[in-house]
């Protein structure tokens, strides 16, 4: 079986609730979209996304995921799409970085590979944990009462974790008003919930503990990716006593050795597309699960496609290392593919189809802005 032909497609997806802010006073109105669909000489089809969180997130942003795209997909025409490794070493030596690129090419792979041999996703990565996998809302910053109102939302819809964002600007009100979030978003804590404080690399670590010293003793949530260096989070680290769980500053297997080595974090953020697609968020996997680090299984944001691959990823993770995964679904809204995974008592399955289990609705992906083929 030989990758024949590589597509391209683009599709916009608006924020749920119409605006989402993040620390640094960034704000989000729509996600620019790329989907690759690769078909085998064969005829089989895979479906992989990647969806960058703006320009600003991390080294990525979704013009630039197509134009890398544009030199990555040539080179894997005719190759074996269940050889990942291979597939993955192709793309490293085309391209330097570009994980967000990777990604589309390398889930759609992973798709194509366990549709072929017959099995869902999560089988191919481990196998299949049994029982649902809890779920994790990201509520955007805002007022307190609006946070608390949407982690009300969410925990209506079943959700059992919420990730809150923090980072306001002094002007904003600095970290009273982080505070004040926090405070208002645990008030109605109930039993098995799992906080995130989310900082997104915005905070200093001065305004990280003035922030905590205004917080009540005996808040249980973890705080995550409070800083944008490795020195200011190692400087916050040796002063503060929460769990930290650390997510943009690790990208690759070196990034999260160097963590581990110097013991600047309890756990680790890993999203499919910062990570490079399914093949080092494997890897990756697992070298924090030999550190016993815990997890949460994500991805910047997305559609059904990008749920599914969070889902499978996340359903094959050792259950007392995984806190969470992420539904991009609530964070946009628009479907363009069907996908059988409702949330039910807090958590979501994967899907027992093979492959990703996804169907994409072609009539909203619209017609294809790029095709690379060749004689395979």
């Amino acid at each position: 079986m030989k990758i024949a032909q590589i597509e391209v497609f683009q599709v916009d997806l608006p924020v749920k609730g119409g605006v989402y802010r993040l620390s640094g006073e960034r704000e989000y109105t729509s996600f620019d979209c790329t989907i690759a669909r690769i078909t085998t000489d064969c005829g089989r089809i895979g479906w992989g996304e990647s969806t960058p969180f703006g320009a600003t997130y991390v080294a990525a942003h979704a013009t630039g995921t197509r134009a890398a795209i544009e030199l990555l997909a040539p080179a894997l025409i005719g190759m074996d799409p269940r050889q990942y490794d291979r597939i993955w070493e192709r793309m490293q030596s085309t391209l330097s970085g570009h994980r967000d690129a990777r990604t589309a090419l390398d889930v759609a792979c992973w798709d194509i590979a366990a549709q072929a041999a017959g099995l869902p996703l999560c089988d191919m990565l481990g196998g299949r944990v049994s029982g649902s996998v809890p779920v994790i809302s990201s509520i955007g910053g805002d007022t307190p009462e609006a946070m608390r109102a949407k982690v009300v939302a969410h925990r209506n819809q079943g959700f059992m974790g919420h990730s809150i964002k923090i980072g306001a600007s002094e002007a904003q009100g600095g970290p009273a008003l982080d505070a004040e979030r926090i405070r208002a978003c645990l008030a109605d804590r109930q039993p098995g919930e799992w906080y995130l404080a989310d900082a997104n690399n915005g905070l200093s670590p001065e305004h990280a503990l003035r922030m905590l010293a205004l917080l009540p003793d005996g808040l249980d949530f973890v705080l995550e990716a409070p800083c944008a260096t490795w020195r200011e989070t190692q400087s916050l680290r040796a002063r503060c006593s929460l769990p930290l769980l650390i997510d943009e500053l690790i990208q690759s297997e070196a990034d999260l050795i160097q963590a581990i080595d110097h013991d600047t974090c309890d756990g680790v953020g890993l999203k499919v597309s910062k990570q490079g697609g399914i093949t080092p968020m494997i890897r990756q996997r697992n070298i924090a699960a030999a550190a016993g680090m815990v997890m949460s299984i994500q991805d910047t944001v997305g559609s059904e496609i990008s749920c599914a691959t969070i889902l499978h990823i996340a359903q094959s993770t050792p259950r007392r290392l995984l806190r969470c995964a992420l539904d991009p679904r609530a964070m946009v809204d628009i479907s363009i593919a069907t996908l059988d995974a409702p949330i039910v008592n807090g958590g979501a399955e994967a899907p027992s189809f093979p492959g990703l289990g996804i169907t994409p609705d072609l009539t909203c992906l619209g017609e294809p802005i790029a095709s690379y083929w060749g004689d395979p």
